[in-house]
Formats: structure tokens, C-alpha cells, sequence
């Protein structure tokens, strides 16, 4: 691992979160997305090195929407930045990954940890391009 990459939290309305997170961070969002396969809407804050991600789900049946469905607005994930996810898994062994790779945002590839070896908590790999 080399970085944090990102944080993401859930967040009902995007819309109606941006003025308070803004407030907060001081500054504008960065970037706002769309991620149809994953069911989300996003906003973006670049923070030094890390982006701190609001997730809206637009489905209740995919991963955010579930989150949101049983936990209510907050934390969901926390993401590590590697250099190759291929070295990371031969390191850990496929038993650390809950899923294959996928492509996220601006080229990103992520692989989500298997909840079981983090004590429950939302983790993921992403490599950049």
C-alpha cells in the first residue's frame, strides 16, 4: 500500500450535502460523476493526495444503495492506492479479495477486500492508470 485514495461516504441527496461539505472543506467540489453500473451519483474533493467521495445510490440494489438501506448516511468505504493491483494480489491471495477488478472512475481499477479479513469494514485496492 501506498497512499490512502480515497474515503467515501453515502449520502441520501447529493445535491442537498454538497453546501455543508463544502463549508466544511472550503472549498468547491472538484469534479462531479456518474457511475451507471455502480448506481451513484458522485461528487469529488481533492484533498492533498487523497479524494474524499459523497456517493448518492440510484438504486437500492446495487452495493451504495444496500449500505445506505442498512446503515443510513455515512462512512462506506475506505480505499488504499497501490501501484498494480496483479502484485497486491499475489502478495495477499485471492482469500483477501471479495471481487474482481473493475473499472471506476478517470481509469481507476478496483478490487474490493473481503470484508471477513478487515473486521467488517469496507475496504478496497484502486490503481490509477
Amino acid at each position: 500500500m501506498r497512499s490512502i485514495h480515497h474515503v467515501n461516504f453515502v449520502v441520501r441527496n447529493l445535491e442537498a450535502s454538497l453546501p455543508a461539505w463544502e463549508e466544511l472543506l472550503g472549498q468547491p467540489v472538484t469534479s462531479r460523476d456518474e457511475l451507471p453500473a455502480r448506481g451513484a451519483k458522485i461528487a469529488r474533493f481533492r484533498l492533498a493526495n487523497a479524494w474524499l467521495v459523497l456517493i448518492e445510490p440510484t438504486r437500492p440494489d446495487t452495493p451504495p444503495g444496500r449500505h445506505l438501506a442498512e446503515h443510513g448516511e455515512g462512512f462506506f468505504l475506505l480505499s488504499f492506492g497501490v501501484d498494480s493491483l496483479a502484485d497486491e494480489a499475489s502478495r495477499l491471495g485471492e482469500d483477501w479479495f471479495a471481487t474482481p477488478v473493475r473499472s471506476g472512475l478517470d481509469g481507476w481499477r478496483v478490487r474490493d477486500l473481503e470484508p471477513a479479513r478487515t473486521a467488517g469494514a469496507q475496504c478496497q485496492l484502486t490503481e490509477e492508470p
